[in-house]
């Protein structure tokens, strides 16, 4: 009896393991989705979820805990499937990097409670979210930036039109953005006279005023610093959330760089010199042709009449 009650449990547990690994593996195509709330905000068969706004509240719903979701439109709905690794290994904690991002994921789908759970086996990036999208189109294109500097008065980046502008992205908290001050500061020191201006856009809050101080001090900071960035201020400047990022700004207000991570000042000192000189040749052949308007003025012919007197 004891050896057929063995047996048996061994027959199902072989049946359990048999059905386990005889799942079906399915193929989903779908946008992530932070959380359900999220989604939930607006009419998702008209308004597209993943703008620079969506992906900064991602954040704090997926770093707390929320499930993050694939949302699979089905004719004019939408179904969504709770993500769970499996063999995939995800590259960062989360899921945070591919929220708002169309992808296909392949796996055993399940159903737990009243949620249906993909375990991802595979995943494939096909597109960028919206906010990526309109980050990669940047370049060029005039973005205004306002914020309030360590005195509380209002900055705006759009002041600063004639001159090249830095703007750097920073926070306190940031270890490679510390590193990289010296190199801001030496490209201050040497191209002010020059009409350059470097900016430090900080994503500390206005309370983190006495952090950002100290900051600066014992950095040695000597450009101004505005407070309160936001990672959807940097989507809009083309850069992801990820800190320090900087910005190259022309005279004329336009994105020309854009730099992640921290800046090579041998690189950033080109990118500046092939602008100044790009500026000067442009003043250089006004300057011409004032000249030439002026000479051929000075050059034309009398009208004066030519009847005898």
């Amino acid at each position: 009896m004891k050896r057929l009650f063995v047996g048996l449990l061994l027959c199902v547990a072989c049946v359990v393991q048999a059905a386990a690994q005889g799942a079906a593996s399915v193929r989903l195509e779908g946008q992530v989705v932070c959380c359900a709330d999220c989604w939930a905000e607006a009419d998702r068969t008209k308004i597209e979820f993943g703008t620079a706004e969506d992906l900064l509240k991602a954040k704090s719903c997926v770093e707390g805990g929320d499930p993050t979701l694939l949302a699979v439109r089905e004719g004019d709905q939408f179904k969504l499937y709770q993500l769970e690794p499996a063999k995939f290994r995800l590259p960062g904690k989360n899921w945070l990097e591919f929220v708002g991002q169309r992808v296909a994921v392949t796996g055993a789908v399940q159903q737990k409670k009243k949620a249906s759970v993909i375990r991802v086996d595979a995943l494939e990036v096909l597109a960028p979210s919206l906010a990526e999208q309109e980050a990669a189109n940047v370049a060029g294109k005039e973005v205004d930036l306002t914020l309030q500097d360590l005195f509380g008065a209002e900055q705006r980046l759009s002041a600063l039109k004639g001159r090249i502008v830095v703007l750097n992205f920073w926070a306190t908290y940031c270890g490679p953005c510390r590193k990289e001050m010296p190199d801001l500061a030496a490209i201050q020191n040497e191209y002010a006279a020059l009409g350059v201006q470097v900016v430090g856009a900080s994503t500390d809050e206005a309370e983190d005023r006495a952090k950002v101080l100290q900051f600066v001090k014992e950095t040695k900071i000597n450009f101004p610093i505005w407070m309160g960035a936001t990672t959807a201020d940097m989507m809009r400047f083309g850069l992801g959330a990820a800190l320090p990022g900087t910005v190259i700004i022309d005279r004329s207000g336009r994105v020309a760089k854009v730099i992640s991570g921290i800046v090579n000042q041998a690189d950033l000192k080109k990118q500046i010199d092939v602008m100044l000189a790009a500026a000067e040749k442009t003043a250089a052949n006004e300057r011409k042709k004032e000249r030439e308007q002026a000479a051929s003025v000075k050059q034309k012919p009398s009208e004066a009449s030519s009847v005898p007197s």
